[in-house]
C-alpha cells in the first residue's frame, strides 16, 4: 500500500472574537483537510504578524488562506447580511488576486438562498470607514472595505505560492452605518450569516485537493 500525502490544511483568518466564535458554532467538520481558525487581531499589523507567523512556522508550503469576517459595504443598496465574495483584495502595498471565486459565490447561493452576494475588488484601510469617505474608495471601484482582508492575503503569498481567498460578511453600508438606530439588528443578522458560510470555504478547500487536468 502506498502512503497518500495529507491532505493541504486551510487557515481560515479573521480579526475578532466573535467573528471566530461564528465560525467554530458554525464548524461541521466538513472540511477537507485539517483547519485552523486563527483570530489576528484588529488591524492590518496585526493581521500580517499574525498570519506571517502562523506560515512560517512547521506549516506547509500550500497551505490556503480564506481571509473573512465582517466589513463595511461601499455600494448604494447594500444591507446587513449580504456578502461579499472578493475577486482581489488592494490595500496601498499592492494587489492579490483570489482564486475559485465563481466556486465560493455558487456554494454561497446554494447555502443561503435569497441572499445576496456581491463580488469585486475587497480594498484595505487602517481605520473605520464612514461618511464621505465610502464614496471615495466606491469610486476606485472597490465595492467593500474592511481592515485585514488585505494585510492577510499579501502576508499569505509573501510566504509562499499558495490559493487565497477573501469572503465577508456586510455589517455596515452607506445607508445602515454603524452609528445608527438598527446596528444591533444589523450585527445579528450579519453574526447568523457569518456562522452558517463554512461549508462554502470547505467545499472551496476540496476543490483546490483535486488533480488539475
Amino acid at each position: 500500500m502506498t502512503n497518500q500525502p495529507a491532505p493541504a490544511p486551510l487557515l481560515i483568518a479573521c480579526a475578532l472574537g466573535i467573528e471566530r466564535l461564528a465560525l467554530r458554532t458554525g464548524d461541521r467538520s466538513g472540511a477537507g483537510g485539517p483547519v485552523t481558525f486563527a483570530r489576528t487581531g484588529m488591524g492590518p499589523r496585526a493581521a500580517e504578524r499574525s498570519v506571517t507567523r502562523l506560515l512560517a512556522g512547521p506549516a506547509p508550503a500550500d497551505t490556503a488562506v480564506l481571509a473573512t469576517g465582517f466589513c463595511a459595504g461601499l455600494a448604494p443598496g447594500m444591507h446587513p447580511g449580504d456578502l461579499v465574495v472578493a475577486e482581489e483584495t488592494r490595500d496601498p502595498r499592492g494587489t492579490v488576486p483570489c482564486v475559485g471565486t465563481e466556486l465560493l459565490v455558487k456554494e454561497l447561493v446554494r447555502l443561503l438562498p435569497g441572499r445576496t452576494v456581491h463580488t469585486g475588488p475587497l480594498t484595505g484601510s487602517d481605520h473605520v470607514v464612514r461618511g464621505p469617505e465610502r464614496s471615495d474608495l466606491l469610486a476606485t471601484g472597490a465595492i467593500a472595505v474592511d481592515m485585514e482582508s488585505a494585510a492577510t492575503l499579501l502576508a499569505a503569498v509573501r510566504t509562499g505560492e499558495r490559493p487565497v481567498a477573501a469572503v465577508r460578511v456586510v455589517v455596515d453600508a452607506p445607508e445602515h452605518e454603524l452609528v445608527r438606530i438598527g446596528t444591533v439588528r444589523g450585527g445579528i443578522s450579519a453574526f447568523r450569516v457569518l456562522r452558517s458560510i463554512l461549508p462554502a470555504f470547505f467545499e472551496w478547500h476540496r476543490s483546490l485537493l483535486l488533480p488539475r487536468r
